[in-house]
């Protein structure tokens, strides 16, 4: 049983600014991320390991839509135990360096603002930064991310 199941979720009173979350690692693997970019980015350096050596990148690379997928997973398991109403916007959005099959990712976050919702008196807003490192300690994905969460009197 997960801590989501046993605790009530965070309401926008319970979230601290400069609280940060890290995320357990990630295996990323070659067969769920060739089947990924075949069905919704079918560039060959995301999908055919045969031919993916004569791309920019060397050989095969997740794409980084399927990167933000894995982040959404191990985002989840943080930072699921937060009300929230839904996110409304990401900024600053870079995928700053490949991630490749075998590569380990582990999702960071960091709430950096929090201020009342000027037009809905039961949300919050939160302002969290957002990055994925790979097992090297390199960052490869990053944004920022603007979202509304539940306050105690929605």
């Amino acid at each position: 049983m997960s801590d989501r199941d046993v605790k009530p979720p965070r309401k926008w009173e319970d979230l601290a600014v400069g609280e940060e979350t890290r995320s357990r690692a990630m295996l990323v693997e070659q067969g769920p991320m060739i089947e990924f970019a075949t069905k919704y980015d079918p560039q060959f350096f995301h999908m055919d390991p045969d031919n993916a050596d004569q791309s920019l990148f060397g050989g095969l690379i997740a794409s980084g839509l399927y990167t933000a997928c894995m982040w959404r997973i191990l985002d989840d398991e943080e930072n699921g135990n937060i009300a929230w109403v839904c996110g409304v916007g990401w900024n600053d959005v870079r995928w700053s360096h490949a991630v490749r099959p075998g590569d380990h990712i582990t999702a960071h976050s960091r709430i950096e603002a929090l201020r009342p919702s000027n037009s809905r008196p039961g949300v919050g807003m939160a302002t969290l930064r957002h990055w994925v490192t790979n097992q090297d300690g390199e960052t490869v994905f990053s944004f920022v991310s603007a979202d509304m969460v539940y306050r105690r009197d929605a």
